[in-house]
């Protein structure tokens, strides 16, 4: 009896043990739940956007479209850069059953398709998506496009596709002033990023990589569109949500004139050298052209390592604008520049006369003599004969008297040792030689005999075909100094009206004050002796002209003679022969052209440079292919 008891008290206290433990279980359920519900509330209610964004941002894609290039035209409206369609071979790995063996039997289809463009095509794919398409040749012919579709059917996943592609009818005739577009690279890439502009090119190609092209990017290459797409979870296309259209470049109107810049291309036929021409009153690029060039067109679509390579290798430099970066001793070229910086400085009168014996020598010393271009001297000299005959030893005395801080610092103001501000970044300083400059160069001081040759643009003294052209122009203007400039004006594009917007010269540079008409005048007066003078060095170029002009020659040294040393250009190498200069301007009482060439080992300037120099200005006064712009009153 005390045992059945005792048995139901401990049933009793373990079913009332398991009850709490149920009950406890219970709560513990109903929290969780209630724990469950409020999660979910917070997730569903509170978190809705947060989630909704997230999973907008997995499920829609904003896709940038890419903007079309404005186009390039000469001052006359000629088209020298356009967008042409441009049909290339593209595969689309996903639907492709075997890759390697598909572009093998494409290689025997089109034998165009090189090793180096299958490896292009490889590592292209390998930065795409599977279902996207990816070229693996550029630029297919009408031949080309018409084999394949024949036997598109053989070749799953691979398929015809039109892009457009930069086009330049002109080829190398405008190559060094127009440059190129080429493919974005790491390079590209990096400047981008520094310059915060990486976003408008995600859909993008091709920038522009020297010249025009480069230099005025931001206005050509307009401004990106994008769509909204919803994507599935492989990242496909399904739909398209919103699309914002591009906003295509702005065209541009330069002031160069293509029939213009042609006819001096081929007047140069090949020859190293360089051709500028300005417009006096704006300093308006007319031509540049640099010879020999190249086609421009094979870097748009991708150039061969080889053709790269011998382009590189090429001694001629055709990869080298030569206008802008040819770097040669100005040689005679300067010496209207220098006379009036010696009337100015009063170093000599417009009356001072010296003798010419045929050579020079620095005062109180016995260093070897200073040597006349004509060994037998000039006679009586003042400074209009000293420009007209291109007297030597007039100018070295100059040099002494003035200096090498003197002739620095007024060469400086007609803006040699500087950039010209040409609307190109291909461009060098070329060298004014200060006494700073040799310390720094040479570690060694600045001699005196180191001044007498910068007085006939000779001796460590260098410039760019360019510079002596804007120098030329200062002259002209008597004392303006301006930019060389090639971009006319802009046009917007037609959903901004297609407004013109003409370009002002900015005053990049102070002029020159203070020096007295007369002798601006004096110099510009020597220019025209030498070319009509009795005696003037061009005078047989200049024979028998319909109107009057105004030069100066020069003839630049690739390596020095020894003093009873005679010049003989047909006994000596060519890559050693004289480079051929001249600058001048015409008609003389009303500039409307400044002309500047440069002729590489061709020898003299006033035999070699100068009949050239009249063959362009006979073009351009009595054919004339462009409209001058009239000075301002």
């Amino acid at each position: 009896m005390m045992r059945k008891r005792s048995h139901f008290r401990d049933h009793k206290l373990e079913t009332r043990l398991f009850s709490n433990r149920a009950l406890v279980a219970f709560i513990g359920i109903l929290v969780l739940i209630g724990l469950l519900i409020i999660n979910l509330y917070h997730i569903q209610v509170n978190q809705f956007q947060d989630y909704q964004t997230r999973s907008n941002d997995n499920r829609i894609k904003v896709v940038p479209i890419a903007p079309n290039r404005g186009l390039i035209y000469d001052r006359n409206g000629i088209v020298l850069a356009e967008n042409r369609p441009v049909f290339s071979l593209e595969l689309t790995p996903e639907k492709v059953i075997n890759l390697d063996e598909t572009i093998s039997r494409l290689q025997q289809l089109l034998p165009a398709i090189s090793e180096e463009q299958v490896e292009r095509f490889q590592r292209d794919r390998k930065r795409s998506r599977r279902f996207k398409s990816v070229p693996l040749l550029g630029q297919l012919s009408e031949e080309q496009v018409a084999i394949f579709s024949v036997h598109q059917h053989e070749f799953p996943g691979v398929e015809v596709n039109a892009t457009l592609k930069r086009f330049y009818p002109y080829g190398e005739i405008l190559t060094h002033v127009l440059g190129y577009v080429s493919r974005i690279n790491d390079r590209d890439i990096q400047r981008l990023t520094r310059e915060d502009k990486v976003q408008d090119y995600q859909a993008t190609h091709d920038i522009g990589k020297l010249g025009i092209e480069r230099y005025y990017e931001d206005i050509l290459h307009g401004k990106p569109g994008y769509q909204e797409v919803e994507v599935n979870s492989r990242g496909r296309v399904i739909r398209t949500l919103k699309y914002e259209p591009p906003t295509p470049g702005e065209d541009i109107v330069l002031n160069i004139d293509i029939k213009l810049q042609s006819y001096l291309f081929e007047l140069l036929d090949g020859r190293r050298g360089s051709a500028v021409i300005l417009e006096p009153h704006t300093d308006a690029v007319l031509a540049m052209v640099s010879s020999p060039s190249y086609d421009p067109n094979s870097f748009v679509h991708g150039i061969s390592g080889k053709d790269y390579r011998a382009l590189l290798s090429d001694i001629n430099r055709p990869l080298v604008n030569r206008a802008t970066l040819g770097i040669y001793p100005p040689a005679s070229t300067v010496k209207p520049f220098i006379a009036v910086a010696a009337l100015q400085e009063k170093v000599i009168t417009p009356t001072t006369t010296r003798n010419d014996p045929g050579y020079w020598r620095i005062p109180n010393s016995k260093t070897r003599p200073f040597r006349d271009w004509l060994r037998w001297g000039h006679g009586e000299v003042d400074i209009n004969k000293a420009i007209e005959e291109s007297v030597d030893t007039f100018f070295y005395q100059i040099a002494y008297d003035l200096g090498i801080d003197r002739i620095s610092k007024w060469m400086q103001e007609f803006g040699f040792g500087d950039y010209t501000g040409i609307d190109i970044y291909e461009e060098s300083k070329a060298n004014m030689p200060t006494r700073e400059w040799k310390r720094a160069r040479h570690n060694a001081p600045w001699y005196q005999g180191d001044t007498i040759p910068v007085g006939i643009g000779q001796g460590y003294w260098t410039a760019t075909p360019m510079q002596i052209a804007k120098a030329t122009s200062v002259l002209i203007n008597e004392g303006k100094v301006m930019a060389p400039q090639i971009l006319r004006s802009t046009i917007k594009p037609v959903e901004h009206n297609g407004t013109v917007e003409e370009f002002k010269q900015p005053e990049l540079y102070p002029p020159i004050t203070g020096v007295k008409k007369e002798f601006w005048t004096i110099a510009k007066h020597g220019m025209y002796l030498v070319n009509h003078g009795k005696r003037g060095t061009a005078r047989r170029a200049f024979a028998g002209m319909k109107y009057k002009s105004a030069g100066k020659s020069g003839t630049a040294q690739v390596f020095g003679l020894a003093e009873d040393e005679k010049y003989d250009a047909d006994e000596i190498a060519e890559h050693l022969r004289d480079h051929a200069l001249f600058t001048g301007f015409a008609p003389y009482d009303n500039p409307q052209v400044i002309l500047t060439i440069v002729l590489e080992n061709a020898g003299g300037g006033s035999t070699h440079g100068a009949p050239v120099a009249r063959q362009i200005f006979d073009h351009i006064l009595l054919n004339p292919t462009y409209d001058y712009i009239e000075p301002e009153e």
